[in-house]
């Protein structure tokens, strides 16, 4: 009997509650939508009252079911509000396929802080550095040199990638470009004179042994590279880069002038 009593009290509250979802006014529906029932919740999206200001309150919470999320973005509301297809991008639990019909909605700084977002999933950030790197096709140089300070390993390795000397720069100041990402740039046919020279006065990678060959192998290498870089290396790396096919003959007669000084 106790059971059934508590059990009945309990549908009573959740009655009430429900309700109240349905019918409370602009104000009131702020604090509905504090209420941890999911049944309660999905009630209030049906209340006439609610308005874009109660769904961004609603999105800011991070303990929402995903059933609940996919009712959101259903509404008439989000179709109409930028900052609502915002906000649930940037809340983790949106699940992935809905975050990716989303993403071409927002701006592109947008998409940089969505890869920033404490609690981001690896899907969600993934598929924002994904959208970006689509537009750097028709991204301005201007925005593209604030995305190469700014942005994600992914994103800054893609424009440096484009070959531009005018980012190459801001490309090498980002912490986050890495080495190997690096090299690969050297090893391409994006690189050019300027760029590589970029790259081997940087004080982040000059003395990086692998990046001095790379710069060292690319026939686009200034000869000034060859007559820094060679002295300090190995004789098997100085014999390998004889042999490379890659090499301009002007650089190749620095690479034997080397040998030479070496042996004599």
């Amino acid at each position: 009997m106790e059971n059934a009593a508590k059990s009945a009290c309990l549908d009573g509250d959740l009655g009430r509650r429900l309700h109240r979802a349905l019918t409370a006014g602009k104000e009131e529906l702020f604090l509905v939508l504090e209420d941890s029932s999911g049944e309660v919740l999905h009630a209030a999206l049906k209340n006439p009252q609610l308005d874009d200001n109660h769904l961004l309150a609603l999105l800011k919470r991070r303990d929402l079911a995903e059933d609940l999320l996919k009712g959101v973005s259903r509404l008439k509301e989000v179709a109409e509000s930028h900052p609502l297809k915002l906000a649930l991008v940037k809340n983790p639990v949106t699940p992935g396929p809905l975050v990716q019909t989303l993403l071409p909605h927002l701006y592109l700084f947008e998409l940089v802080d969505v890869c920033f977002i404490p609690g981001v999933t690896p899907d969600q950030r993934l598929a924002a550095e994904r959208a970006i790197i689509q537009r750097l096709p028709t991204t301005p140089l201007g925005n593209k040199l604030t995305l190469a300070r700014r942005g994600t390993s992914a994103v800054v390795e893609a424009l440096l990638k484009e070959g531009d000397s005018r980012l190459t720069e801001a490309c090498l100041a980002n912490p986050r470009l890495t080495e190997a990402a690096v090299f690969q740039f050297l090893s391409g046919p994006a690189a050019n004179a300027e760029s590589i020279s970029a790259v081997a006065r940087h004080p982040r990678f000059k003395n990086r042994p692998n990046l001095q060959l790379a710069i060292l192998r690319n026939p686009k290498t200034p000869a000034v590279w060859f007559t820094l870089f060679l002295p300090h290396l190995g004789s098997h790396d100085v014999h390998g880069l004889l042999v490379s096919r890659r090499l301009s003959p002007p650089q190749k007669k620095l690479v034997t002038d080397e040998l030479k000084r070496r042996q004599g």
